[in-house]
């Protein structure tokens, strides 16, 4: 498999752990709370460079607020190899 490919598995399946927290009503936001810092490092070791600090700072913005329904992994990733036009 091409390895652009992975990469949006990867980032789908992460979005989808960040949307995880709406399965459980009181644990949901405390979950937010430990996924937020991890979801900012994967986002800085999965997309390098500016685009990975700023999507960094995005999805653990986006993570730690209430409502978290922005697929940021998988936003990034389209503008990585769609709009940015990233061969990989």
């Amino acid at each position: 498999m091409h390895q652009k490919y992975k990469k949006l598995g990867f980032s789908i399946f992460f979005d989808l752990i960040g949307m995880l927290s709406y399965t459980v009503p009181a644990l949901g936001e405390f979950s937010d709370l430990i996924w937020a810092p991890i979801s900012a490092l994967l986002m800085t070791q999965f997309y390098k460079g500016t685009k990975g600090k700023i999507g960094a700072i995005i999805s653990f913005t986006e993570e730690i607020l209430p409502f978290d329904f922005i697929p940021s992994f998988t936003l990034l990733w389209i503008y990585t190899y769609f709009i940015g036009k990233e061969k990989q």
